[in-house]
Protein backbone atom coordinates (compact mmCIF):
# COMPACT_ATOMS: atom_id res chain seq x y z
CA UNK A 1 0.00 0.00 0.00
CA UNK A 2 1.18 3.35 -0.87
CA UNK A 3 1.50 6.01 1.64
CA UNK A 4 0.56 10.04 -0.48
CA UNK A 5 2.82 12.61 0.45
CA UNK A 6 1.33 15.68 1.88
CA UNK A 7 2.53 18.41 -0.76
CA UNK A 8 4.97 20.37 0.96
CA UNK A 9 3.64 24.45 0.60
CA UNK A 10 5.87 27.59 -0.59
CA UNK A 11 6.30 28.43 3.09
CA UNK A 12 7.97 24.98 4.27
CA UNK A 13 9.81 25.20 0.87
CA UNK A 14 11.40 28.49 2.14
CA UNK A 15 12.50 27.89 5.41
CA UNK A 16 13.92 24.23 4.17
CA UNK A 17 15.70 26.30 1.61
CA UNK A 18 16.83 28.69 3.90
CA UNK A 19 18.39 26.10 6.06
CA UNK A 20 20.31 24.27 3.01
CA UNK A 21 21.68 27.49 2.76
CA UNK A 22 23.26 27.98 6.22
CA UNK A 23 20.24 30.03 7.44
CA UNK A 24 19.44 28.23 10.51
CA UNK A 25 18.40 31.38 13.03
CA UNK A 26 15.31 33.26 12.64
CA UNK A 27 14.16 36.06 14.55
CA UNK A 28 10.36 36.95 14.84
CA UNK A 29 7.77 39.36 15.11
CA UNK A 30 4.89 37.85 13.07
CA UNK A 31 1.03 38.28 12.02
CA UNK A 32 -1.66 37.51 9.96
CA UNK A 33 0.02 37.03 6.79
CA UNK A 34 2.57 35.40 8.09
CA UNK A 35 1.06 32.74 9.66
CA UNK A 36 1.34 29.76 7.35
CA UNK A 37 5.46 30.56 7.65
CA UNK A 38 4.86 30.50 11.18
CA UNK A 39 3.23 26.79 11.03
CA UNK A 40 6.04 25.65 8.75
CA UNK A 41 8.93 26.80 11.95
CA UNK A 42 6.55 23.88 13.33
CA UNK A 43 7.44 21.30 10.74
CA UNK A 44 10.67 21.80 9.45
CA UNK A 45 13.33 21.12 11.11
CA UNK A 46 16.88 23.07 11.66
CA UNK A 47 15.40 26.40 12.02
CA UNK A 48 15.95 28.37 15.57
CA UNK A 49 12.84 30.53 15.57
CA UNK A 50 12.90 33.42 18.50
CA UNK A 51 9.96 35.59 19.32
CA UNK A 52 10.66 39.46 19.73
CA UNK A 53 8.20 41.87 21.00
CA UNK A 54 9.21 44.68 18.64
CA UNK A 55 10.54 44.83 15.04
CA UNK A 56 13.54 47.31 15.68
CA UNK A 57 14.43 44.52 18.01
CA UNK A 58 13.93 41.66 15.79
CA UNK A 59 16.30 43.27 13.38
CA UNK A 60 19.03 44.60 16.00
CA UNK A 61 19.27 40.90 17.27
CA UNK A 62 20.06 40.37 13.16
CA UNK A 63 22.32 42.14 12.94
CA UNK A 64 24.32 41.45 16.45
CA UNK A 65 24.12 37.85 15.46
CA UNK A 66 25.23 38.89 11.79
CA UNK A 67 28.42 40.91 13.16
CA UNK A 68 29.80 38.02 15.24
CA UNK A 69 28.90 35.24 12.97
CA UNK A 70 29.91 36.59 9.78
CA UNK A 71 26.21 35.26 8.52
CA UNK A 72 23.22 35.92 7.64
CA UNK A 73 20.18 35.17 10.12
CA UNK A 74 16.20 35.34 9.17
CA UNK A 75 13.84 38.07 10.40
CA UNK A 76 10.37 37.81 10.04
CA UNK A 77 7.89 40.68 9.79
CA UNK A 78 4.59 41.49 9.36
CA UNK A 79 3.80 43.70 5.99
CA UNK A 80 4.98 47.13 5.53
CA UNK A 81 4.10 48.70 8.91
CA UNK A 82 6.22 45.54 10.89
CA UNK A 83 9.15 46.15 8.08
CA UNK A 84 8.78 50.10 8.92
CA UNK A 85 8.89 49.64 12.70
CA UNK A 86 12.55 47.55 11.82
CA UNK A 87 14.33 50.12 9.97
CA UNK A 88 16.16 52.09 12.26
CA UNK A 89 18.11 48.95 12.90
CA UNK A 90 18.45 48.15 9.92
CA UNK A 91 19.95 50.79 8.89
CA UNK A 92 22.75 50.26 11.96
CA UNK A 93 22.83 46.96 10.12
CA UNK A 94 23.63 48.25 6.43
CA UNK A 95 25.95 50.87 7.79
CA UNK A 96 27.67 47.47 9.23
CA UNK A 97 27.55 45.49 6.52
CA UNK A 98 25.82 43.05 8.16
CA UNK A 99 24.31 40.09 6.38
CA UNK A 100 20.16 39.65 7.36
CA UNK A 101 17.83 38.05 4.97
CA UNK A 102 14.74 39.34 5.74
CA UNK A 103 11.43 37.86 5.13
CA UNK A 104 8.71 40.31 5.06
CA UNK A 105 4.83 38.90 5.04
CA UNK A 106 2.55 40.35 2.56
CA UNK A 107 -1.90 40.51 1.70
CA UNK A 108 -2.01 37.70 -1.11
CA UNK A 109 -1.46 38.52 -4.59
CA UNK A 110 -5.30 38.34 -5.24
CA UNK A 111 -5.76 40.89 -1.96
CA UNK A 112 -3.75 43.69 -2.88
CA UNK A 113 -6.35 45.20 -4.97
CA UNK A 114 -8.57 45.96 -2.50
CA UNK A 115 -6.36 48.52 -0.51
CA UNK A 116 -7.07 47.00 2.83
CA UNK A 117 -5.91 49.15 5.51
CA UNK A 118 -2.71 47.18 5.64
CA UNK A 119 -1.47 47.61 2.20
CA UNK A 120 1.26 49.32 1.59
CA UNK A 121 4.60 50.30 -0.30
CA UNK A 122 6.57 47.23 0.77
CA UNK A 123 8.91 47.50 -1.38
CA UNK A 124 9.56 51.44 -1.35
CA UNK A 125 9.88 50.51 2.73
CA UNK A 126 12.72 47.97 1.65
CA UNK A 127 14.72 49.47 -0.95
CA UNK A 128 16.43 52.02 1.29
CA UNK A 129 17.75 49.65 3.37
CA UNK A 130 17.93 46.66 1.46
CA UNK A 131 21.12 45.95 -1.15
CA UNK A 132 18.66 43.07 -2.98
CA UNK A 133 14.68 43.10 -2.94
CA UNK A 134 12.25 40.82 -4.42
CA UNK A 135 8.17 40.01 -4.24
CA UNK A 136 7.48 36.51 -4.89
CA UNK A 137 4.76 35.94 -6.86
CA UNK A 138 4.57 32.23 -7.12
CA UNK A 139 4.62 29.50 -4.53
CA UNK A 140 6.31 27.60 -6.66
CA UNK A 141 9.00 29.95 -6.83
CA UNK A 142 9.19 31.15 -3.44
CA UNK A 143 12.44 28.22 -2.93
CA UNK A 144 14.22 29.98 -5.76
CA UNK A 145 13.83 33.27 -4.71
CA UNK A 146 14.65 32.12 -0.79
CA UNK A 147 18.28 30.77 -2.22
CA UNK A 148 18.56 33.88 -3.77
CA UNK A 149 18.06 36.02 -1.25
CA UNK A 150 20.76 33.87 1.17
CA UNK A 151 22.93 34.52 -1.98
CA UNK A 152 23.05 38.28 -2.10
CA UNK A 153 22.69 38.78 1.77
CA UNK A 154 26.35 36.81 1.84
CA UNK A 155 27.81 39.62 -0.62
CA UNK A 156 30.83 40.34 0.45
CA UNK A 157 31.39 42.25 3.04
CA UNK A 158 27.90 41.78 3.78
CA UNK A 159 24.36 42.90 2.65
CA UNK A 160 20.39 43.07 3.43
CA UNK A 161 18.27 40.91 1.06
CA UNK A 162 14.44 41.43 1.81
CA UNK A 163 12.56 38.93 0.31
CA UNK A 164 8.71 39.45 0.33
CA UNK A 165 6.52 36.72 1.22
CA UNK A 166 2.61 37.64 -0.36
CA UNK A 167 0.35 34.88 1.61
CA UNK A 168 -0.75 33.05 -0.78
CA UNK A 169 2.73 31.93 -2.26
CA UNK A 170 3.27 30.65 1.55
CA UNK A 171 -0.01 28.57 1.63
CA UNK A 172 -0.16 27.14 -1.84
CA UNK A 173 1.67 24.24 -3.07
CA UNK A 174 5.61 24.84 -3.18
CA UNK A 175 8.40 23.32 -5.24
CA UNK A 176 10.32 21.80 -2.68
CA UNK A 177 13.42 23.25 -1.14
CA UNK A 178 16.16 24.92 -3.79
CA UNK A 179 19.82 23.85 -3.38
CA UNK A 180 22.29 26.81 -1.71
CA UNK A 181 23.59 28.91 -4.50
CA UNK A 182 27.48 29.53 -5.03
CA UNK A 183 28.56 32.91 -2.87
CA UNK A 184 31.94 34.82 -4.95
CA UNK A 185 34.89 34.96 -2.50
CA UNK A 186 35.72 39.36 -1.41
CA UNK A 187 36.94 40.74 -4.39
CA UNK A 188 41.32 40.28 -4.74
CA UNK A 189 42.59 43.46 -4.85
CA UNK A 190 44.67 44.45 -7.37
CA UNK A 191 48.84 44.22 -7.45
CA UNK A 192 49.12 48.18 -8.87
CA UNK A 193 46.90 49.31 -5.76
CA UNK A 194 49.06 47.09 -3.33
CA UNK A 195 52.54 48.67 -5.40
CA UNK A 196 51.33 52.08 -5.53
CA UNK A 197 50.34 51.83 -1.23
CA UNK A 198 54.53 50.24 -0.71
CA UNK A 199 55.54 53.23 -3.00
CA UNK A 200 53.53 55.48 -0.60
CA UNK A 201 54.85 53.88 2.96
CA UNK A 202 58.43 54.16 1.25
CA UNK A 203 58.60 58.15 0.68
CA UNK A 204 59.17 59.37 3.88
CA UNK A 205 55.82 61.12 4.02
CA UNK A 206 53.39 61.41 7.24
CA UNK A 207 50.72 58.54 6.69
CA UNK A 208 47.54 56.70 8.18
CA UNK A 209 46.26 53.93 7.71
CA UNK A 210 42.40 53.49 8.23
CA UNK A 211 40.87 50.03 8.48
CA UNK A 212 37.45 49.07 8.35
CA UNK A 213 35.34 45.87 8.04
CA UNK A 214 37.18 42.59 8.65
CA UNK A 215 40.26 43.99 8.97
CA UNK A 216 39.80 44.86 12.47
CA UNK A 217 40.01 41.52 13.98
CA UNK A 218 43.01 40.36 15.24
CA UNK A 219 44.98 38.55 12.12
CA UNK A 220 44.71 41.29 10.20
CA UNK A 221 45.53 43.90 13.22
CA UNK A 222 48.77 41.66 13.38
CA UNK A 223 49.56 42.18 9.82
CA UNK A 224 48.70 46.47 10.40
CA UNK A 225 51.10 46.17 13.37
CA UNK A 226 53.84 44.30 11.17
CA UNK A 227 53.64 47.16 8.38
CA UNK A 228 53.62 49.53 10.96
CA UNK A 229 56.69 48.57 12.20
CA UNK A 230 58.62 48.50 8.80
CA UNK A 231 57.07 51.61 8.07
CA UNK A 232 56.10 53.79 10.73
CA UNK A 233 52.69 54.68 9.64
CA UNK A 234 49.70 55.48 11.94
CA UNK A 235 47.17 52.76 12.34
CA UNK A 236 43.75 54.19 12.56
CA UNK A 237 39.88 53.18 12.45
CA UNK A 238 36.40 54.74 12.31
CA UNK A 239 35.22 56.60 15.43
CA UNK A 240 32.69 53.27 15.32
CA UNK A 241 32.81 50.54 14.19
CA UNK A 242 31.04 47.06 13.95
CA UNK A 243 33.30 44.98 15.23
CA UNK A 244 36.89 45.76 16.70
CA UNK A 245 39.11 43.00 18.36
CA UNK A 246 40.83 44.91 21.46
CA UNK A 247 42.70 44.33 24.41
CA UNK A 248 45.31 41.81 25.83
CA UNK A 249 47.44 40.82 23.03
CA UNK A 250 45.77 42.23 20.21
CA UNK A 251 47.76 44.85 17.84
CA UNK A 252 46.57 48.43 19.62
CA UNK A 253 44.40 50.68 16.54
CA UNK A 254 44.12 54.60 17.00
CA UNK A 255 40.30 55.25 16.98
CA UNK A 256 39.32 58.41 15.13
CA UNK A 257 37.69 61.05 17.51
CA UNK A 258 34.09 61.86 17.07
CA UNK A 259 33.88 65.78 16.74
CA UNK A 260 34.49 67.43 13.51
CA UNK A 261 37.11 69.95 14.86
CA UNK A 262 38.84 67.11 16.79
CA UNK A 263 38.99 65.22 13.59
CA UNK A 264 40.54 68.04 11.44
CA UNK A 265 42.80 68.38 13.93
CA UNK A 266 43.89 64.64 14.36
CA UNK A 267 44.83 64.46 11.03
CA UNK A 268 46.19 67.92 10.60
CA UNK A 269 49.91 66.45 9.81
CA UNK A 270 49.13 63.47 7.73
CA UNK A 271 50.22 63.88 4.51
CA UNK A 272 49.14 60.62 3.29
CA UNK A 273 45.74 58.25 3.87
CA UNK A 274 45.57 54.68 3.19
CA UNK A 275 42.22 53.21 3.06
CA UNK A 276 41.70 49.62 3.61
CA UNK A 277 37.81 48.72 4.03
CA UNK A 278 36.97 52.61 4.96
CA UNK A 279 36.29 55.86 3.25
CA UNK A 280 37.64 59.39 4.16
CA UNK A 281 36.38 60.59 7.73
CA UNK A 282 33.82 63.09 7.50
CA UNK A 283 31.92 65.17 9.85
CA UNK A 284 29.10 63.16 11.67
CA UNK A 285 26.81 66.28 10.76
CA UNK A 286 27.38 69.57 9.49
CA UNK A 287 27.86 72.74 12.12
CA UNK A 288 28.05 76.41 11.25
CA UNK A 289 31.75 77.09 11.06
CA UNK A 290 32.62 73.69 11.46
CA UNK A 291 34.20 71.32 8.73
CA UNK A 292 32.05 68.83 7.07
CA UNK A 293 35.35 67.07 5.00
CA UNK A 294 38.45 66.79 7.81
CA UNK A 295 41.45 65.80 5.68
CA UNK A 296 43.94 68.39 5.34
CA UNK A 297 43.95 70.15 1.95
CA UNK A 298 46.86 68.23 -0.20
CA UNK A 299 46.65 65.09 1.60
CA UNK A 300 46.41 62.67 -0.96
CA UNK A 301 43.58 59.96 -0.30
CA UNK A 302 44.91 56.00 -2.10
CA UNK A 303 42.53 53.03 -2.01
CA UNK A 304 44.46 49.87 -0.98
CA UNK A 305 41.16 47.90 -0.78
CA UNK A 306 37.36 48.86 -0.84
CA UNK A 307 34.79 47.82 1.19
CA UNK A 308 33.50 44.52 -1.24
CA UNK A 309 37.29 43.43 -1.95
CA UNK A 310 39.80 41.32 -0.21
CA UNK A 311 41.01 43.57 2.78
CA UNK A 312 43.16 41.28 5.41
CA UNK A 313 44.65 39.56 1.47
CA UNK A 314 45.35 43.51 1.00
CA UNK A 315 47.28 43.95 3.89
CA UNK A 316 49.06 40.60 3.86
CA UNK A 317 49.88 41.51 0.27
CA UNK A 318 51.26 44.95 1.02
CA UNK A 319 53.00 43.18 3.93
CA UNK A 320 55.04 41.06 1.51
CA UNK A 321 55.94 44.00 -0.95
CA UNK A 322 57.21 46.12 2.07
CA UNK A 323 59.48 42.96 4.29
CA UNK A 324 57.69 43.56 7.03
CA UNK A 325 59.13 41.95 10.11
CA UNK A 326 57.54 38.60 11.66
CA UNK A 327 56.58 40.41 14.97
CA UNK A 328 54.33 43.67 14.89
CA UNK A 329 54.31 46.77 17.13
CA UNK A 330 51.43 48.17 19.28
CA UNK A 331 50.51 45.24 21.03
CA UNK A 332 48.94 45.66 24.50
CA UNK A 333 49.80 44.63 28.03
CA UNK A 334 47.36 43.06 30.15
CA UNK A 335 46.61 46.42 32.40
CA UNK A 336 43.35 45.78 34.20
CA UNK A 337 42.73 49.35 36.14
CA UNK A 338 42.06 49.54 39.86
CA UNK A 339 39.10 49.92 41.43
CA UNK A 340 37.80 52.71 42.14
CA UNK A 341 35.67 54.06 45.04
CA UNK A 342 32.84 56.86 45.82
CA UNK A 343 30.49 58.06 43.33
CA UNK A 344 29.51 57.00 39.59
CA UNK A 345 30.26 58.64 36.87
CA UNK A 346 31.71 57.77 33.42
CA UNK A 347 35.63 56.58 34.11
CA UNK A 348 34.39 54.90 37.69
CA UNK A 349 32.08 52.79 35.75
CA UNK A 350 35.04 52.33 32.54
CA UNK A 351 37.32 51.13 35.95
CA UNK A 352 34.88 48.79 37.24
CA UNK A 353 34.04 46.83 33.74
CA UNK A 354 37.59 47.61 33.01
CA UNK A 355 38.74 45.23 35.97
CA UNK A 356 36.37 42.59 35.85
CA UNK A 357 36.10 41.80 31.84
CA UNK A 358 36.77 38.23 30.99
CA UNK A 359 38.71 37.04 28.15
CA UNK A 360 36.85 36.89 24.90
CA UNK A 361 34.07 39.02 26.25
CA UNK A 362 31.77 40.52 23.44
CA UNK A 363 31.15 44.41 24.21
CA UNK A 364 28.10 46.43 22.56
CA UNK A 365 28.33 50.17 23.69
CA UNK A 366 25.41 52.48 22.78
CA UNK A 367 26.42 54.14 25.98
CA UNK A 368 27.06 57.16 23.76
CA UNK A 369 28.31 60.44 26.15
CA UNK A 370 29.73 57.85 29.09
CA UNK A 371 31.26 55.44 26.79
CA UNK A 372 34.77 57.14 26.74
CA UNK A 373 35.63 55.83 30.61
CA UNK A 374 34.67 52.64 29.43
CA UNK A 375 36.85 52.97 26.25
CA UNK A 376 39.75 54.33 28.21
CA UNK A 377 39.84 51.61 30.89
CA UNK A 378 38.73 48.30 28.31
CA UNK A 379 41.90 49.17 26.06
CA UNK A 380 43.86 47.06 27.74
CA UNK A 381 41.64 44.55 29.44
CA UNK A 382 41.06 41.13 28.61
CA UNK A 383 41.22 40.35 24.88
CA UNK A 384 37.42 41.02 23.96
CA UNK A 385 35.28 42.00 20.69
CA UNK A 386 33.60 45.74 20.45
CA UNK A 387 31.15 46.41 18.71
CA UNK A 388 29.66 49.75 17.96
CA UNK A 389 26.42 51.78 17.15
CA UNK A 390 27.37 52.00 13.02
CA UNK A 391 24.31 53.91 11.76
CA UNK A 392 24.19 56.90 14.51
CA UNK A 393 20.23 55.33 15.07
CA UNK A 394 19.33 54.37 18.64
CA UNK A 395 18.08 51.63 19.81
CA UNK A 396 20.66 48.97 18.93
CA UNK A 397 22.74 48.29 22.33
CA UNK A 398 20.42 45.73 23.65
CA UNK A 399 18.92 43.98 20.99
CA UNK A 400 22.62 43.99 19.46
CA UNK A 401 24.03 42.65 22.16
CA UNK A 402 20.83 39.48 22.63
CA UNK A 403 21.93 38.77 19.13
CA UNK A 404 25.73 38.54 19.80
CA UNK A 405 24.56 35.84 22.84
CA UNK A 406 22.52 33.86 20.11
CA UNK A 407 25.59 33.78 18.01
CA UNK A 408 28.23 33.32 20.35
CA UNK A 409 26.09 31.23 23.15
CA UNK A 410 29.88 30.55 25.01
CA UNK A 411 31.00 33.61 25.18
CA UNK A 412 29.93 36.56 27.50
CA UNK A 413 28.10 39.60 26.82
CA UNK A 414 28.25 42.88 27.95
CA UNK A 415 26.04 45.71 27.13
CA UNK A 416 27.00 49.00 27.48
CA UNK A 417 23.86 51.34 27.32
CA UNK A 418 22.74 55.07 27.82
CA UNK A 419 19.31 55.47 29.65
CA UNK A 420 17.68 57.15 26.49
CA UNK A 421 18.57 54.92 24.23
CA UNK A 422 17.75 51.97 25.93
CA UNK A 423 13.67 52.91 25.82
CA UNK A 424 13.93 52.71 22.13
CA UNK A 425 13.80 48.74 22.51
CA UNK A 426 13.65 47.56 25.95
CA UNK A 427 11.58 44.81 25.10
CA UNK A 428 15.04 42.86 24.41
CA UNK A 429 15.22 42.24 27.80
CA UNK A 430 12.06 40.02 27.61
CA UNK A 431 13.89 37.89 24.86
CA UNK A 432 17.22 37.69 26.70
CA UNK A 433 14.94 36.15 29.57
CA UNK A 434 13.01 34.27 27.46
CA UNK A 435 16.18 32.70 25.66
CA UNK A 436 18.13 32.59 28.47
CA UNK A 437 20.79 34.35 26.93
CA UNK A 438 24.29 35.45 28.82
CA UNK A 439 23.90 39.34 28.69
CA UNK A 440 24.63 41.87 31.49
CA UNK A 441 23.21 44.84 30.10
CA UNK A 442 24.58 47.66 32.51
CA UNK A 443 22.63 51.00 31.94
CA UNK A 444 24.05 54.29 32.83
CA UNK A 445 21.18 56.46 33.91
CA UNK A 446 22.35 59.89 33.37
CA UNK A 447 18.59 61.22 33.08
CA UNK A 448 18.90 62.56 30.30
CA UNK A 449 19.55 62.25 26.21
CA UNK A 450 22.87 63.89 27.58
CA UNK A 451 24.50 63.75 23.62
CA UNK A 452 21.69 65.77 22.86
CA UNK A 453 22.53 68.19 25.36
CA UNK A 454 26.28 68.62 23.73
CA UNK A 455 24.65 69.05 20.44
CA UNK A 456 22.33 71.87 21.28
CA UNK A 457 25.63 73.88 21.90
CA UNK A 458 27.53 73.06 19.20
CA UNK A 459 25.04 73.59 16.78
CA UNK A 460 24.65 77.15 18.11
CA UNK A 461 21.35 76.90 18.88
CA UNK A 462 21.08 80.12 21.43
CA UNK A 463 19.51 80.63 24.68
CA UNK A 464 17.50 77.60 25.04
CA UNK A 465 15.12 78.04 27.59
CA UNK A 466 13.05 75.95 29.98
CA UNK A 467 11.30 74.29 27.42
CA UNK A 468 13.83 73.84 25.25
CA UNK A 469 16.20 71.70 27.59
CA UNK A 470 12.85 69.79 29.13
CA UNK A 471 12.89 67.92 25.89
CA UNK A 472 16.27 66.63 26.68
CA UNK A 473 15.83 65.80 30.35
CA UNK A 474 14.78 62.10 31.73
CA UNK A 475 13.17 63.22 35.06
CA UNK A 476 9.43 63.94 35.52
CA UNK A 477 9.01 60.69 36.29
CA UNK A 478 12.49 59.13 36.43
CA UNK A 479 13.28 55.93 35.15
CA UNK A 480 13.25 53.10 37.61
CA UNK A 481 15.36 50.23 35.79
CA UNK A 482 15.18 48.00 38.24
CA UNK A 483 11.60 47.08 38.01
CA UNK A 484 11.24 47.67 34.48
CA UNK A 485 14.36 44.81 34.15
CA UNK A 486 12.60 42.84 36.95
CA UNK A 487 8.80 43.62 34.88
CA UNK A 488 10.54 41.83 31.86
CA UNK A 489 12.03 38.84 33.95
CA UNK A 490 15.73 40.02 33.82
CA UNK A 491 17.74 39.75 37.76
CA UNK A 492 18.24 43.73 37.97
CA UNK A 493 20.16 45.68 40.64
CA UNK A 494 20.87 49.38 40.96
CA UNK A 495 24.65 50.72 41.85
CA UNK A 496 25.07 53.79 43.15
CA UNK A 497 28.47 53.86 44.14
CA UNK A 498 31.71 52.58 42.87
CA UNK A 499 32.01 49.43 45.65
CA UNK A 500 28.50 48.54 44.49
CA UNK A 501 28.90 48.46 41.32
CA UNK A 502 31.66 46.29 41.24
CA UNK A 503 30.65 43.32 43.72
CA UNK A 504 27.08 43.32 41.12
CA UNK A 505 29.17 42.98 37.77
CA UNK A 506 31.99 40.99 39.30
CA UNK A 507 28.96 38.48 40.71
CA UNK A 508 26.97 38.74 36.73
CA UNK A 509 30.86 38.09 35.12
CA UNK A 510 30.81 34.84 37.47
CA UNK A 511 27.38 33.90 36.90
CA UNK A 512 25.18 33.11 33.58
CA UNK A 513 21.97 34.01 32.03
CA UNK A 514 20.66 37.75 31.53
CA UNK A 515 21.62 40.63 34.26
CA UNK A 516 20.64 44.35 34.37
CA UNK A 517 22.72 46.89 36.50
CA UNK A 518 21.44 50.59 36.79
CA UNK A 519 24.45 52.34 36.98
CA UNK A 520 23.10 55.64 38.88
CA UNK A 521 25.50 58.70 37.82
Amino acid sequence: MSTVMKPINGAESLISTLVASGVDVAFTNPGTSEMHFVAALGRVEGMRAILCLFEGVVTGMADGYGRMKRAPAATLLHLGPGLAYGLANLHNARRAATPIVNIVGDHATYHAQYDAPLTSDVIGFARPVSSWVHMSMSAKTVAADGARAVQAARVAPGQIATLILPADTAWDEGSGAASALPVAAAATVSPRAVDEAAQLLRNGKRTAILLRGSVLEEASLETAGRIKAQSGARIMCDTIVPRLTRGAGVVEVERVPYFAEQIVDYFKDIEQLILVGAKPPVSFFAYPGKASWCLPEGCKVHYLAHVHEDGPGALDALADALRAPSEPVGRVDLRRPELPQGPLNAYTIGQVIGHFLPDNAIVVDEAATSARGTLKFTAAASRHDHMGLTGGSLGMGIPVASGAAVACPDRKVVCLQGDGGAMYTVQALWTQARENLDVTTVIFNNRAYGILRVELERVGAENPGPKSLSLLDLTNPELDWVSLGRGLGVESSRATTAEELADQFQSAMKGRGPRLIEAVM
